[in-house]
Formats: C-alpha cells, structure tokens, sequence
C-alpha cells in the first residue's frame, strides 16, 4: 500500500480504539451511575473495554482489504486458509502454559498478584459472564489490530523482507504497549515481549490463528483467576508504576516465551510429516 495509507492504518486504529472505549465508558458510566474513568473495571465498564477493541478490528480489516487491494480473509492468514485446528490446538497448548506460569506467580511472589480473597457475588457471576462471552472479542481484536494490520502496514515501507518485518514489529509492538497506558516499566517491557511473541507466531505459521489462540488463553486465564480472588467485587486495574507486578512479570513472560516455542515445533513436526500442505 501506499506509504501514506498505511500511516492512516497506523494513527486511526489506535485513536479509534481510544474514542471508541472513551464513550462506551461514558455510557456504562450513565447507567451504571459511577465515575466511568476510574480504575476500577465494572461488568458493563469491561464489556465496553472489549466490544471497542472488536469494533476496531472490523475497521482495521476494512482498511487493509481497501488500501492494499487484498481479500479480507488475507488480514487473517496468507496464503494458506484459515485454519480452525491450529487455531484450537494452540489454544488449549496456551492454556496449561499459561496457567502453569499463574500458578507460578501464586507460589513465587502472591504480593505482586494483587488478588484479595476467593468470594463469588452478583458482580462476580456478571464479570465471569463477560470475559466468556467478551474477552475472546478483544483477545482476537487486538491480534487483527496489531499483529494483522499495523505490522504489514509498517512493512509495506520496505520491499526486502527483513526490514520489513522488522519495521512492522517495532511499530507493532511499541502501539501495543502504548495503546495498554501503562506507567511501570516491567509492565511495559511485557507488553512489547508479548507482542513480539505474538508476532513471531504469526511469522512461523503464516497467519493470526495461533497470536489468536494464544493471546485469547492468556486474557481469558488471566482475567478469570483476577474475578474469583477479588473478594467478589469489581476489577481494579492498576498499571502506574510499581503497580505491575515488578519481577514477578517474568512468569508471564516465560509463557509467552514458552508457547511461541510450543508453536514452532508444532509446526516444524507439521511441516515434516506433510511438506507439501498449506
């Protein structure tokens, strides 16, 4: 695409994303009577938080299908097709890991978790609700987002292919990190690890299905565990410096490290056994 399209991919996701969850925070603000830009994630605030992210992800497949003159579906996999079967093993693969590396911080450092006590209420059923029904939504949304849109828009700024994925994985990673508003440096370098994983991902595979699984798997596991020990009360997101957890933000590196290697050989051992598939 032309230069100047893909900089309209870069700078409108982003900002569309912001407005996006600014005024469906507002809104659940208005019906739920609260202050809608605390830190603190009510069911209504958290399905505002994921609906805006599948919104944007729409928008990020309209504009890569128009300004690069290419399929829709390509935004998910190229050349080959959507594959479900990758899509599912990887996820269940990034669920063991992944709650392999929670229970690792829970053993290892339970003071950075931020968690209360194990307590179910009203909100806690409704939380529950929306990451099942919501959070796979803003998982894959973000992974369209970032990973299939912004990371070959900024490639398309070069023809040989090195500079070009490298370019887009810069890009990529540091508006991932950005777009989370996170003020503690630990959380901020996870945030451009994950998304450097996810990317490389995407690169072994040829396609989003396995970021998808896998970034799905982490947000779902993650989420869920921080609703069951929240004493039954709303979420509360903390991410000013010193509130990200500190060290203990190695274990979920470590997952993320250990998924995209789980990804890899699957697909080495894949490629073996049927060298001549996708």
């Amino acid at each position: 695409m032309a230069w100047w399209k893909s900089l309209i991919v870069i700078a409108a996701l982003p900002l569309t994303l912001l407005l996006l969850q600014l005024g469906l925070y507002l809104l659940a603000g208005l019906v739920e009577d609260g202050d809608p830009l605390e830190s603190t994630l009510t069911p209504l605030k958290l399905l505002a938080a994921n609906i805006s992210t599948g919104l944007t992800a729409l928008l990020a497949v309209v504009l890569v299908a128009r300004f690069a003159r290419v399929p829709w579906h390509s935004v998910f996999s190229s050349p080959r097709r959507f594959d479900r079967r990758r899509l599912a093993v990887t996820f269940a693969g990034s669920v063991v890991i992944v709650g392999a590396g929670t229970a690792a911080v829970a053993a290892v450092a339970p003071d950075a978790t931020g968690w209360k006590e194990f307590g179910v209420s009203g909100t806690t059923v409704a939380l529950l609700a929306v990451v099942l029904l919501s959070t796979p939504i803003q998982s894959a949304g973000e992974e369209i987002m970032f990973r299939g849109a912004m990371l070959p828009a900024a490639g398309s700024w070069f023809r040989a292919v090195r500079p070009a994925f490298l370019a887009g994985l810069v890009v990529s990673s540091l508006a991932f990190a950005l777009s989370h508003a996170a003020g503690d440096p630990w959380l901020i370098g996870y945030y451009v690890f994950f998304s450097i994983c996810t990317a490389l991902m995407g690169l072994v595979t040829r396609g989003l299905e396995a970021a998808m699984a896998f970034h799905v798997a982490n947000n779902m596991v993650a989420t869920t565990v921080n609703v069951l020990l929240a004493d039954g009360g709303s979420l509360v997101v903390d991410r000013s410096e010193g509130g990200g957890g500190g060290v203990a933000l190695i274990f979920p590196a470590l997952a993320s490290a250990a998924v995209l290697v789980f990804v890899w050989l699957r697909e080495r051992a894949r490629r073996d056994l049927t060298p001549a598939a996708d």
